[in-house]
């Protein structure tokens, strides 16, 4: 089973990067869960959102504790001692940073991916919306091909409020899918 957390702060779209992970995996036949955990319901508060990718039937409904990725897309949670919080030695933390990814190995040992998906989505999007950029991120590191279903479906779910956004949007995807291919 694949266990996805990700991280960031109301209103900055991490129950809906969720949401069409799991879409995309079902798309090519998996079973999925995702569903977010919120604390103090606010724009702006921390905010958890996780999906669950498998073969099988998925029986369980709690929390992941032991995810094989964390996706941060807030740089300003990493000093949270949650966001690591069982976090596979063989797993790998995303984090949205123009910071070098030895800046974080440091503080957390283990692999991490480092990408600038604020700048990418202010220079493509117009505005700094990220979870678009870091699912194109989180497509570049998993190793089950996802990524032609990810951009289907996040142009899919922007597409009936703006369909300019959505293309921008899938091409910020594309950008950061880039960026960590290389």
């Amino acid at each position: 089973m694949l266990e996805i957390r990700f991280h960031g702060r109301g209103g900055h779209g991490v129950k809906t990067a969720a949401i069409v992970l799991a879409e995309a995996f079902l798309k090519k036949g998996k079973h999925v869960q995702a569903f977010p955990e919120f604390g103090p319901e606010r724009r702006g508060a921390p905010v958890r959102s996780f999906a669950r990718i498998s073969d099988e039937k998925i029986t369980t409904h709690e929390p992941i504790a032991n995810p094989n990725f964390v996706v941060v897309l807030d740089e300003s949670l990493i000093g949270l001692p949650e966001i690591t919080e069982g976090l596979s030695p063989k797993g790998i933390l995303i984090i949205n940073s123009g910071q070098e990814p030895e800046h974080f190995k440091k503080t957390f040992g283990g692999k991490v991916v480092a990408i600038d998906a604020t700048r990418i989505a202010i220079d493509v999007i117009g505005k700094p919306i990220v979870n678009a950029v870091m699912l194109g991120a989180l497509a570049g590191v998993i190793e089950e091909n996802i990524f032609n279903e990810l951009k289907e479906e996040v142009y899919s779910t922007l597409k009936s409020k703006d369909e300019k956004m959505a293309a921008a949007n899938v091409k910020a995807m594309e950008i950061a899918y880039r960026e960590i291919k290389k």
